[in-house]
């Protein structure tokens, strides 16, 4: 198929889906979306409906090259990239950025550790509701935050950060909630009162209507923005990780101690009403990051972006006509939220019918449960065990010399790989890869 040159073939915009941009070039002249799509597209060869798009065709049409195409768009990178390094959801950026690019509205595929535009100083967030970013000139630290995550993903790589800041976020989520139900924690220092500060201005409540205008589930990521990134710092050093893991009591208070010294939190492990961070500590430190849960798929069956889906509308309904009329419960909101699902329902965990049992299973504490945690501890000792003695094998069986073997060799069903093998992740040397004695 022979595809004329577009007259006005704008760049894409970095991370745009090719949906987007292919339906940004129709507009721009006057072209069907579905014909055009139709023209630079194919289906899989799987014989399905969905269809892919063909690089070299859409460079045909905007004269651009294939290498400077796959540059700003992922999809047309070849091979194509480990979409789990990725939000599996598209959405839009930062309002100022995209004003550079004509046409209609600009998706984009974000990386996970995208929260922040750095030049323009705007919130962007996880994906939610298609609200125009939020401005941040008025809060420099949640800008300097998304700094120091950047920093800690150069030194610790993709999967523990992203399990890392997922997990902080739970827990900012758990302390919020223990300010609004437990009244005497909430005392002069407490870091609700930060946060409630910030939702402040980025949630103006001069009056319902406003409030409700206004309102977005990723502006409250942004409030707790930067004490996540400080607890994020913790959760992924292998040296904090060991303390929380620890079996001595000293070891683990100085972990405690350093938790509430970052959000300022009046922490106490002896909670009657369940605990996140303890759980985290007794069940989670030491195993392997969680990976997400769905990742992004290229293929699509017609050239419209992908709509939100109307239980989202109405969830996001009812949290705002709430959160206009009275401002507690907001630690429900980022515990519900689909952005840290990966971390409330792991996949060694339970799987619950609602949301609300994996919330709950998120801060047992009780003898039953850590007597069941002792048990998941035992087996993997023994598996790590019989790993050592298989590997030790291999070089005397290269060597030619034949060594008794007492254990069958162990099933690879224990733990996950990370979703990038080049990139490091010093939790699972200081989780799973442990001495057997320590297990």
């Amino acid at each position: 198929m022979l595809l004329r040159r577009l007259p006005d073939p704008v760049s894409p915009a970095r991370h745009e889906i090719p949906v987007s941009y292919i339906r940004r070039l129709a507009n721009l002249h006057g072209l069907d979306v579905s014909d055009l799509w139709v023209q630079v597209t194919e289906r899989e060869k799987s014989g399905g409906m969905r269809r892919a798009v063909v690089p070299e065709r859409l460079a045909a049409l905007t004269g651009r090259s294939v290498h400077a195409l796959a540059g700003a768009m992922p999809e047309m990178r070849d091979p194509q990239p480990d979409w789990r390094m990725f939000r599996h959801t598209p959405q839009t950026g930062c309002h100022r950025c995209d004003a550079r690019h004509p046409g209609g509205v600009v998706l984009r595929l974000l990386p996970h550790h995208r929260y922040v535009c750095l030049r323009h100083r705007t919130w962007i967030g996880p994906p939610d509701v298609d609200w125009p970013a939020a401005d941040l000139s008025n809060l420099p630290d949640i800008v300097q935050a998304q700094r120091r995550h950047l920093r800690l993903l150069h030194h610790r790589g993709v999967p523990l950060t992203f399990d890392a800041m997922l997990t902080a976020f739970s827990f900012c989520g758990h302390i919020w909630n223990s300010a609004d139900d437990h009244l005497k924690q909430r005392g002069p220092d407490h870091i609700w009162h930060t946060w409630d500060a910030r939702a402040r201005v980025l949630i103006p409540n001069d009056d319902e209507a406003t409030v409700h205008d206004s309102y977005s589930a990723s502006k409250l990521f942004a409030a707790v923005y930067p004490e996540a990134v400080a607890l994020a710092a913790i959760i992924a050093s292998p040296y904090w990780r060991r303390l929380a893991d620890s079996r001595t009591p000293r070891e683990r208070e100085c972990f405690f101690r350093e938790i509430s010294r970052r959000v300022t939190y009046p922490y106490s492990d002896a909670s009657v009403f369940g605990d996140a961070i303890a759980h985290w500590a007794n069940t989670d430190s030491w195993r392997p990051p969680s990976q997400p849960i769905r990742t992004y798929s290229p293929a699509r069956s017609t050239g419209s972006p992908p709509r939100l889906h109307r239980a989202q509308l109405r969830r996001h309904e009812k949290s705002a006509i709430w959160f206009s009329t009275n401002r507690r419960r907001v630690g429900p909101t980022l515990l519900r939220h689909n952005h840290i699902r990966p971390v409330m329902m792991r996949e060694w965990r339970p799987d619950y019918e609602r949301i609300d049992g994996a919330i709950w299973h998120s801060t047992r504490i009780d003898d039953d449960f850590q007597a069941r945690t002792a048990h998941e501890r035992a087996d993997l000792g023994k598996f790590l065990l019989a790993t050592r003695e298989v590997q030790s094998q291999v070089p005397a069986e290269k060597a030619g010399i034949r060594v008794p073997t007492s254990t069958p060799a162990p099933s690879p069903a224990v733990t996950s790989a990370p979703f990038d093998s080049s990139a490091r992740s010093p939790a699972c040397a200081s989780g799973v890869r442990r001495k057997a004695g320590d297990l």
